[in-house]
């Protein structure tokens, strides 16, 4: 399994008392809808390794785990700081006007007033916004992901209706 079948789950941040147990620092909205977790995969030399779960236990933002075959302190601490990655199936449904962001890609963007932009390149997170990338002629677009902005999505038709803020494409296509 690649990383391209998987999402981002969260980062091993430190060990949890003294049997191995170790503590993830959750990257998914709803925690709550991973209830039934048997395994993780965790990235080690760009290789994502599958490790099986005793038991879990998720409080807010954090997920404590304890795997099987790792019981000492010692044994878990090797495992700090590297990633941890679902497969994507795990992924939980969206309603029909929500998208996950790598969902997106290669969807063709559309604007109310200037038709089709292009493809969607990337969605690019920032630490204050998330933006998608469309290039067109050579040239990048960078649009914000805001609800003011994102006016539908069909992803029968792979396709993104915007209402982009005046001026702001022609600013991409006018340098």
């Amino acid at each position: 399994m690649t990383k391209d079948d998987c999402f981002f789950f969260g980062k091993i941040s430190k060990t949890h008392g003294l049997k191995g147990e170790l503590t993830i620092k959750l990257d998914v909205a709803n925690p709550e809808d991973f209830t039934d977790l048997r395994y993780l995969l965790i990235e080690d030399r760009g290789n994502l390794i599958p490790y099986f779960i005793d038991y879990y236990k998720i409080n807010g933002d954090k997920m404590f785990v304890q795997m099987q075959d790792v019981k000492k302190m010692e044994q878990a601490m090797i495992f700090i700081g590297k990633a941890v990655f679902l497969p994507n199936e795990m992924l939980p449904q969206l309603d029909d006007d929500e998208f996950y962001y790598k969902e997106i890609i290669g969807f063709k963007l559309i604007d109310a007033e200037k038709g089709e932009i292009g493809a969607i390149a990337d969605v690019l997170e920032y630490p204050t916004q998330a933006v998608i990338q469309v290039m067109r002629d050579g040239k990048e677009i960078l649009i914000p992901i805001h609800d003011d902005i994102i006016q539908k999505v069909n992803k029968k038709s792979k396709t993104l209706n915007i209402k982009a803020p005046e001026g702001l494409i022609d600013m991409y296509l006018n340098m």
